[in-house]
C-alpha cells in the first residue's frame, strides 16, 4: 500500500500560518497528531486536522488496519494562487491587498498487508 495520502487545495488560509502546526506533527502517528492539535485554538490548527482525519480515512478505505498508529511521514504545506484586490489610498494612491491560498498535503504510511 505505501503512501496514504489526502490534500486540500485552494484552502481560503495563508501558508505561513498552517506550517508550525504541520512541523508539530510530522513524523508523529495520526492519533498522536491529532491530539496535539485538537487544543490548539488557531484555525490553521483545524485545517490540518481534517487533512489528517480524511487520510486516516483514506487509509482504512485501502484496507489498512489500525489506522490511529500509522506514521504521519509527510506533512507540507504549499503556497497556492492569491485574490488580488485594491485598496484606495491617499493622494490618489493604491495598495494590493493579496488574499492568500494555500494547499495542504499530508501522507500516512501505511504497512503492505501480507
Amino acid at each position: 500500500m505505501g503512501q496514504v495520502r489526502a490534500m486540500h487545495r485552494f484552502a481560503r488560509i495563508s501558508a505561513t500560518k498552517v506550517r508550525p502546526f504541520a512541523d508539530l506533527v510530522r513524523g508523529m502517528t495520526a492519533s498522536e497528531g491529532l491530539d496535539s492539535l485538537k487544543y490548539i485554538p488557531n484555525r490553521g490548527a483545524r485545517f490540518l486536522e481534517k487533512v489528517i482525519k480524511s487520510a486516516m480515512a483514506n487509509a482504512e478505505d485501502k484496507g489498512a488496519r489500525n489506522v490511529e498508529g500509522l506514521k504521519i511521514t509527510e506533512a507540507r504545506v504549499d503556497g497556492g494562487p492569491m485574490f488580488k484586490r485594491i485598496q484606495p489610498r491617499a493622494r490618489g494612491m493604491a495598495y494590493t491587498i493579496r488574499r492568500r491560498m494555500s494547499h495542504i498535503h499530508v501522507s500516512i504510511d501505511a504497512p503492505e498487508l501480507p
